[in-house]
């Protein structure tokens, strides 16, 4: 719906380019909206505003950095010391990364919970899937470009990983390597896909909202709306609940930013790298640990396929399985607030989720070994097995008749209405 205004110069914008009316349609009061989206829907929208804040602050930091393994440990020290504000922006980047993570998997473990990847937002839910990955490859690359003792080794011990994959796995190793060890043609790789995937995430940001708009968002009951009494105008109703979420927010990210900026960070990645000394636990950032936990579960070789390449089938795996969702879920109930069988092994498999952490951030060593091959096994059965099984068995509660019912009950119960 097109936008009248009386000042010439907007009327004369929005006649040639109607980008005012397509911001009303998409966030404002031309796009309707669930009526009891709760807090959980927040998580969202702040992940774009930190992924906006990354971008900004990646650019500026690019400027200062200089991609050579003689001088990328020296100049970052050096925006850390002598760049205006350069302690600010790294900072703020740094922290922005885990800040970012922390929001996704937010976002996800609530899409999860209340059925948010059901049709007809499939293809929206895979679209997530799609931006976590490009998330992780940009976190790992980025997290080699300090040249610290933590960045060196995760490169190689990661990179060297794909060596596993017979026929193409040692030429996929090169590749990355731009040689035949972790070197300057490695970091100067790096630092070009570090630089390139932020954009291609942000246009995958774009694709997720436009399938988000086809279909509106899901909603806590996981119903879909019978009418006007279901919907509310997304502005200014969820443009404020945004607004204080973001700013409750900011004060949680700025805390980490000033007072315990290294808190997400490895010690070791203070040292220059170093291809001659090994650190004696080398781990991935904390985003990657119950990932990395999977990569290690795997210790026996079976049918005639290394250890090794079973690791890697599994830690990526672990993400993949995520697309087949959609379809391992038979249940024609989305929330989970419906689900009883289904929300305790929902609950389960989140506690199994920190369980893996917790392993891939310690040395694989002892009782630990065994706990990360029963994490790991939970969190496959969990989807191959657990959630087929409980969508067919379990008995659902009755769903209410509209989004406006299960909101407006509990006030007619208090005034005495509807008895």
């Amino acid at each position: 719906m097109a936008i009248e205004f009386k000042n010439p110069v907007l009327k004369w914008i929005e006649y040639r380019l109607p980008i005012f009316s397509f911001i009303n349609d998409s966030v404002g009061t031309n796009y309707p909206t669930p009526r009891n989206l709760n807090y959980w829907w927040n998580f969202g929208s702040l992940a774009g505003v930190v992924l906006g804040i990354l971008i900004v602050t990646g650019i500026f930091l690019a400027m200062n950095y200089t991609a050579n393994v003689d001088y990328a440990f020296i100049s970052v020290e050096r925006i850390m010391r002598d760049v205006n504000y350069g302690w600010l922006l790294r900072y703020l980047h740094m922290n922005g990364g885990s800040m970012f993570f922390i929001l996704v998997y937010i976002h996800m473990f609530r899409g999860m919970y209340y059925g948010s990847y059901k049709a007809p937002r499939e293809l929206l839910w895979m679209i997530g899937v799609f931006l976590l990955l490009a998330m992780m490859a940009t976190a790992f690359v980025g997290y080699v470009l300090p040249w610290g003792q933590m960045s060196f080794w995760g490169a190689t011990v990661i990179t060297n990983l794909f060596s596993a994959i017979p026929l193409i796995g040692e030429s996929i190793v090169t590749w990355l390597w731009g040689g035949f060890s972790v070197d300057n043609p490695t970091l100067n790789r790096f630092f070009a896909f570090h630089y390139l995937l932020p954009f291609i995430i942000f246009g995958l940001v774009v694709v997720h909202i436009w399938a988000l708009h086809v279909h509106k968002s899901n909603n806590p009951l996981g119903i879909d709306p019978k009418g006007p009494e279901d919907m509310i105008p997304f502005h200014p109703y969820y443009t404020i609940k945004d607004i204080f979420g973001m700013a409750v927010f900011m004060v949680f990210f700025l805390w980490f930013v000033f007072f315990a900026p290294d808190f997400f960070g490895e010690a070791d990645n203070y040292i220059e790298a170093n291809p001659m000394v090994t650190p004696t636990h080398i781990v991935p950032e904390w985003y990657f640990l119950p990932f990395y936990a999977i990569l290690r579960a795997f210790t026996v070789d079976f049918l005639w396929i290394p250890a090794k390449l079973w690791g890697v089938i599994g830690m990526f795996g672990s993400v993949l399985i995520l697309l087949f969702l959609p379809w391992l879920d038979r249940s024609k109930v989305r929330s989970a607030k419906f689900r009883p069988y289904y929300r305790m092994a929902f609950w389960i498999f989140f506690a199994n989720s920190l369980v893996l952490g917790y392993v891939g951030s310690q040395p694989p060593e002892g009782f630990l070994i065994t706990l990360g091959q029963w994490a790991t096994g939970y969190y496959f059965a969990y989807f191959v097995i657990i959630i087929p099984l409980v969508s067919l068995l379990e008995p659902a509660r009755v769903l209410p008749d509209s989004i406006a019912q299960a909101v407006m009950k509990p006030v007619a119960a208090e005034t005495g209405e509807g008895r």
